[in-house]
């Protein structure tokens, strides 16, 4: 059976959507198939009116039994900072993974994360590192970006990406979007995961 590849997000103002629909092209420039879905939102509607949230894209469907990420020979999981670390939605998805635990049904498949900060020093490192501590309890193998492109090391420009995986920055208002260049190192993120799902997978 051909491998695949789910890229699973978050997102409130659409940045992590942007960067996901690139993954989901470097995926399947790799010639993996690839499914894009979102986590449950959490919060009610009249809170993300407050917020101002982005409406939730309607071809993304919403992933509504967590049992399906075990069709899957790697996720990819995106979404933005939270104190250095993943949303409760995310966390909510991740609790209601524990009979995967118990049963060990994600031992060995591959896991990556692609995130989204405000500012430069908002926790695009720290979200990754806390989120290695679910792959860690699952017995997932992390995939990371590593410096896949010399664009990571040019200071000309402010831009996201570390060896973690892609990421961008927001702004504190939200109205900076991803960049050429991060939305580049998100395709070749998810071209460099899909490569190592299918050796996983052969």
């Amino acid at each position: 059976m051909a491998p695949r590849v789910l890229v699973l997000i978050y997102s409130v103002y659409g940045h992590v959507t942007k960067l996901a629909r690139h993954v989901v092209k470097g995926v399947q420039k790799a010639g993996v198939e690839c499914d894009l879905m979102q986590v449950p939102e959490t919060l009610p509607e009249e809170i993300l009116k407050k917020i101002h949230a982005a409406p939730k894209p309607e071809d993304i469907p919403v992933l509504d039994d967590p049992s399906k990420i075990t069709e899957y020979d790697g996720i990819l999981f995106g979404y933005p900072t939270r104190y250095g670390q993943s949303p409760a939605q995310i966390s909510a998805f991740w609790d209601s993974t524990g009979p995967l635990w118990l049963s060990g049904a994600l031992q060995g498949k591959a896991a990556g994360i692609f995130t989204s900060t405000a500012s430069l020093q908002g926790g695009q490192e720290t979200t990754a590192l806390t989120a290695m501590t679910r792959f860690v309890h699952h017995g997932m193998i992390f995939v990371p970006l590593g410096y896949a492109d010399p664009s990571m090391l040019d200071l000309s420009q402010v831009h996201g990406g570390s060896p973690y995986g892609a990421s961008t920055f927001a702004g504190g208002d939200g109205s900076r979007q991803p960049s050429d260049m991060e939305l580049r190192l998100a395709e070749i993120q998810g071209e460099r995961f899909a490569n190592v799902v299918k050796k996983l997978a052969a």
